[in-house]
C-alpha cells in the first residue's frame, strides 16, 4: 500500500510545483509588459512634453516683424462690439510709443535709461511718471515685473538732482531680495548724477550699516524691521528732512504683518512729503495704510487684480509624483544654456535636488530659508561655475511650493 501511495503524492507534488512555476512565471510576464507600457507612456509624455515647451518658445524676429501687419478692417456693420474695441487697442499699440523725454524725464536720466536698454517705458511707468514729476503723491497698481522700481525712482532722482539733499528718500520693501534690487536699480540710474545709496537689510551686521549711514547717504532702501532697529538703536540717526516715502509691495508688506513697524516709520518722519504706494491689489489694509500715509493721492492703475506679466508663458503637466525628477532632467537638458529657478517644497528638497542636478552635470546652487544672508548673497552674486558644463548654466532651487 504504501509502495502505491508514494508516487501518487510525488506526482502530486511536482504537479503543483509545475503550475506555481506556470503562475510566477506568468506573472512576471505580466509585470513585464505593464512596465514596458509605463516606459513607453513616458517616453511618450516626454516627446510631447518636449514639443509642448519647443512650442512655447519665442517666435524669430522675422515672424514676429510678419505678425505686426495690420490686419484689414471689418466693414461696416460686420462683427460685434468685441471686434471692434480689439482692433482699436491694436491700432493703438502699434501707435509711435513715448520715450522717456516724452514724459518729462531730465536729459542725464533719459540717457541712463538708454545705458540700462530701457527703450521705452512700460505701462506703469507712462501713468505714474508724468503724475509724480508734477509732484503728487501715488497709488501705483501694477504686477510684479511691470516696471514699477523705474515709475518711483526716475522721480525721486530727478528731483535730487534739482534739489540735493542728504537722507532724501526711504524705500521699503518686504523682502531682502526686492530690497537688493531696488538699489541696484538706484545705483545704475543715479550713477552719472553722483546718486549715494544704502540697504539696510535684517541678517547683516548692524555696526558696519551703521558706519555707512554715518556718511549721510541720499537714498535708503531698507525691509521695515531693520529700518526700525536703526531708528532706535542707531545714534545720530533720523527721517526729519525725509522727502520721499516709498512702500513697495505693499499688499505683500501687510500681509507679512509690517504694519506695526510701518507706523513706527510713518511717526518719525516728516508729514511734508512726497509718498508713493505700489501694490499688485488693493486690499482693505491697503487702503487703510492708504488713508494714512498719502495726500491727496492719484491713482495709476494698470492692473485690476493680481496677475503675472503678459509676456510670462504657463503651463503645467500632470505626472506620477515618481517620475518628477526624472521629467526636470529632461525639461533642463532640452533647454541647456538657458538659466532655470526649480521650485520645491522643503529646504531638504531643494538640498537633495541639487545634489541631483550636480552629479548629473548641470551646475546647480541652492537658495533656502536656513541660509544665511551672506551665504545667500555669495551663492546668486557670481555665475555658476562649479561643474558647469559647456553650453549650460545654472539651475537655481528654492524652498518653495514644487508640487
Amino acid at each position: 500500500m504504501e509502495l502505491n501511495v508514494l508516487p501518487v503524492a510525488g506526482s502530486a507534488a511536482a504537479a503543483a510545483a509545475k503550475a506555481s512555476k506556470k503562475k510566477k512565471k506568468k506573472s512576471k510576464h505580466k509585470k513585464h509588459k505593464k512596465d514596458k507600457r509605463v516606459a513607453d507612456h513616458a517616453a511618450a509624455t516626454a516627446d510631447a512634453i518636449g514639443d509642448m515647451m519647443r512650442s512655447a518658445a519665442p517666435a524669430p524676429p522675422a515672424e514676429a516683424k510678419e505678425d505686426t501687419q495690420p490686419e484689414p478692417k471689418p466693414a461696416a456693420g460686420a462683427g460685434g462690439g468685441a471686434d471692434a474695441g480689439a482692433d482699436t487697442s491694436a491700432a493703438a499699440s502699434k501707435e509711435p510709443k513715448v520715450s522717456f523725454k516724452d514724459l518729462g524725464v531730465c536729459q542725464p536720466l533719459c540717457e541712463a535709461t538708454q545705458a540700462l536698454g530701457w527703450t521705452s517705458p512700460t505701462a506703469i511707468q507712462a501713468e505714474a511718471l508724468p503724475v509724480a514729476l508734477s509732484g503728487r503723491d501715488i497709488v501705483g497698481l501694477a504686477e510684479t515685473g511691470s516696471g514699477k522700481t523705474g515709475a518711483f525712482a526716475i522721480p525721486i532722482l530727478q528731483a535730487l538732482l534739482a534739489k540735493p539733499q542728504r537722507l532724501f528718500a526711504c524705500i521699503l520693501a518686504p523682502t531682502r531680495e526686492l530690497a537688493m534690487q531696488i538699489s541696484e536699480q538706484f545705483e545704475a540710474l543715479g550713477s552719472g548724477i553722483g546718486a549715494k545709496t544704502v540697504v539696510l537689510l535684517g541678517g547683516v551686521d548692524m555696526m558696519a550699516q551703521a558706519v555707512l549711514l554715518a556718511k549721510k547717504p541720499h537714498i535708503i532702501v531698507a525691509t521695515p524691521g531693520r529700518l526700525v532697529d536703526h531708528l532706535e538703536n542707531t545714534k545720530g540717526f533720523n527721517m526729519r528732512q525725509l522727502k520721499f516715502l516709498v512702500m513697495d509691495e505693499a499688499d505683500r508688506m501687510l500681509g507679512m504683518d509690517f504694519e506695526e513697524e510701518i507706523n513706527k516709520v510713518l511717526q518719525v518722519i516728516p508729514r511734508d512729503r512726497n509718498t508713493y504706494l505700489f501694490s499688485a491689489t488693493m486690499t482693505s489694509k491697503v487702503a487703510k495704510l492708504q488713508r494714512a500715509s498719502l495726500s491727496n493721492p492719484v491713482k495709476c492703475e494698470v492692473s485690476s487684480k493680481y496677475q503675472t506679466v503678459r509676456t510670462l508663458v504657463q503651463q503645467y503637466i500632470f505626472l506620477p509624483i515618481k517620475y518628477k525628477e526624472c521629467y526636470l532632467t529632461y525639461l533642463l537638458n532640452e533647454f541647456a544654456g538657458s538659466t532655470a529657478v526649480v521650485f520645491v517644497s522643503t529646504c531638504a528638497s531643494a538640498q537633495k535636488l541639487v545634489l541631483m542636478l550636480r552629479n548629473l552635470g548641470f551646475g546647480a546652487t541652492c537658495l533656502h530659508g536656513q541660509m544665511g544672508q551672506v551665504s545667500l548673497r555669495a551663492c546668486v552674486s557670481p555665475p555658476c561655475t562649479r561643474g558647469e558644463h559647456p553650453g549650460r548654466r545654472c539651475g537655481r532651487t528654492t524652498s518653495t511650493d514644487w508640487p
